[in-house]
């Protein structure tokens, strides 16, 4: 299986999102701590915070062989974890270019910025 590029934009991401709830074909992995998480969240991401992806990346096993897109607030927590996930073996990981404050410039607005 090819992996796909390592970073995607937020308009392509929103695309893989964007037929209601996220499929289970694709995981929207929020990297984020859960203060960032409870003042603005994307509907339908998982919260996994960087720190505990190493000691719980078990629960990631379901999508080893599908697109896993990480987001945290720029791009650049996210961009590690995608990294550290491609080492793990899930070569679909990607980091959403921009984060979540791309994401509600671009996408979502009633995402609140911070």
């Amino acid at each position: 299986m090819e992996s796909l590029e390592i970073e995607i934009d937020v308009g392509d991401a929103s695309r893989c999102f964007s037929s209601g709830p996220v499929p289970a074909a694709s995981l929207l992995l929020d990297c984020r701590t859960p203060q960032e998480q409870a003042m603005a969240r994307i509907a339908g991401s998982t919260l996994i915070p960087m720190q505990e992806i190493p000691a719980r990346v078990a629960e990631l096993e379901a999508w080893r062989e599908k697109q896993i897109v990480v987001h945290c607030h720029h791009g650049m927590r996210s961009l590690k974890v995608a990294q550290w996930l491609r080492e793990q073996g899930f070569l679909q990981a990607q980091s959403m270019r921009g984060g979540i404050a791309a994401w509600s410039q671009e996408i979502d607005p009633s995402v609140p910025q911070y």
